[in-house]
């Protein structure tokens, strides 16, 4: 068998300065290209010494760390005991990520005989380093998309809360995003305006209204009022806005009696809001229902 330590080394060099370059963008850190590339290297040359006999010594668990710490030191120096033990926590992190990934792609090219001897032949071997060349930067998006997803719920976590709309002896309970963008309010009252997802009211509006509001055609519904069967008619409002072609447009909105916002143990009430019906999902991943005007967590 054939093995070519030059590419054995390029191959742990890239793979390890991906790793290094993941963690710095996980942890929104600064740093010097020729530190990463030179603790890359540091990673390259200790991954060619398995095939060196006399050091085998070396591929204990302990040295094993003691490289990673010593990887990591190089890359992005050490700058305190804290700061230093969340590089390694997402170092890791991002590893064991790529790892997976690696190891999965690699078990979908291996045959039977090839997972149960766990040994890669030699005929199979350039295919195995295409798939290496795939799966590492496929390993690396992946960890970076994980960790991006998991830092943006954190991040918008801290602006959810949860809204109950009172209206008669009716409770409607969501989760709201506060938007300090959100400025819309009634221009004849001046009440402010959170808007809602037209499907958290499906028991109680119409089912024919439903298509009308997806399609902004609220001014249209008017006509309807009086003729269907809806026990709030007398609460009902057009609020217009501008929409993104800039032209005027209407939102059919509910007056509540009263909207509690519950957000951090604090909770909030308000009774001049208006409560807009919009009839797409206001998150992609449902992360909430409702986007509250910044002028209710203020009161």
């Amino acid at each position: 068998m054939v093995v070519y330590i030059d590419i054995i080394f390029l191959l742990n060099l890239l793979i390890d300065g991906a790793l290094l370059w993941t963690t710095a963008w996980t942890r929104r850190m600064a740093f010097r290209w020729w530190r990463l590339a030179l603790a890359a290297a540091i990673g390259g040359s200790y991954a060619v010494m398995i095939f060196f006999p006399p050091l085998s010594f070396l591929y204990t668990l302990a040295l094993k760390f003691t490289l990673s710490l010593i990887m990591l030191l190089t890359a992005f120096g050490f700058g305190g005991l804290q700061h230093f033990l969340r590089n390694l926590g997402a170092f890791y992190l991002v590893n064991f990520v790529a790892a997976g990934g690696i190891v999965g792609l690699i078990y979908f090219r291996q045959s039977a005989g090839e997972i149960l001897s766990g040994i890669l032949t030699f005929r199979s071997w350039d295919v195995t380093l295409l798939l290496l060349l795939f799966a590492i930067p496929f390993s690396v998006w992946l960890c970076r998309q994980v960790i991006g997803a998991l830092r943006r719920k954190q991040e918008l976590g801290s602006f959810l809360a949860k809204v109950d709309i009172h209206i008669g002896d009716s409770l409607t309970t969501c989760t709201g995003l506060i938007d300090t963008g959100n400025q819309l309010y009634d221009p004849l009252t001046k009440t402010p305006v959170m808007v809602m997802e037209a499907l958290q009211w499906a028991e109680h509006i119409p089912e024919a209204w439903l298509p009308r509001i997806r399609k902004a055609e609220v001014d249209q519904l008017v006509n309807s009022i009086g003729t269907d069967a809806f026990i709030w008619q007398d609460r009902l409002r057009l609020v217009p806005y501008r929409g993104v072609n800039r032209s005027t447009q209407f939102m059919l909105a509910i007056k509540p009696d009263r909207v509690v916002i519950t957000m951090e143990g604090r909770t909030m009430e308000a009774m001049k809001v208006l409560v807009g019906l919009d009839g797409g999902r206001l998150s992609s991943d449902n992360a909430y229902q409702a986007i509250i005007h910044p002028s209710l967590v203020h009161t």
